[in-house]
């Protein structure tokens, strides 16, 4: 009986130790997550999924089908080089480099890239138009001048 009372012990010092140490480790991650930027790259990530999935669209619903018509029907997600054939008798799955996914996700990487492109020189150039926006102070009025000379003539006295 006294063996398990030392071991309920020890068990609920550790349980309050690793509960306090948790509440610490939420709180800052609370902390963390509600930071304006975390916000915005979750935004980003979530929009950066659905463009993702226009770009495949765009690929391989528009692009290259007609790059696949001019090259004689070649359908380029199809296209591999077989390392090692299927045997269906022994339950073999075939071999090979896919080459033609390659092209089809290197095209899309390079949509992608451009469009980030744009909108990073979008962004550039909005901020240089800002920077320029601040004009130079107005020149003092025909009042501020009078009463700047009154002011000087009165320390000459």
């Amino acid at each position: 009986m006294k063996y398990l009372a030392q071991f309920r012990c020890g068990y609920f010092n550790w349980f309050n130790h690793s509960t306090i140490l948790t509440m610490g480790f939420f709180k800052e991650f609370k902390e963390f997550a509600m930071r304006g930027n975390v916000i915005d790259l979750a935004v980003g990530v979530v929009i950066g999924g659905a463009f993702g999935k226009i770009v495949s669209s765009l690929v391989d619903d528009i692009i290259m089908p007609p790059i696949g018509f001019i090259t004689g029907g070649v359908d380029f997600s199809s296209l591999k080089y077989v390392i090692k054939p299927a045997d269906e008798a022994n339950k073999i799955a075939e071999v090979s480099i896919k080459y033609g996914n390659f092209i089809n996700v290197f095209i899309q990487f390079v949509i992608v890239a451009f469009a980030i492109f744009l909108v990073v020189k979008l962004i550039n150039s909005l901020k240089r138009e800002k920077e320029v926006a601040p004009a130079a102070p107005a020149p003092p009025t025909k009042e501020e001048t009078l009463l700047t000379e009154i002011r000087d003539l009165l320390k000459a006295k």
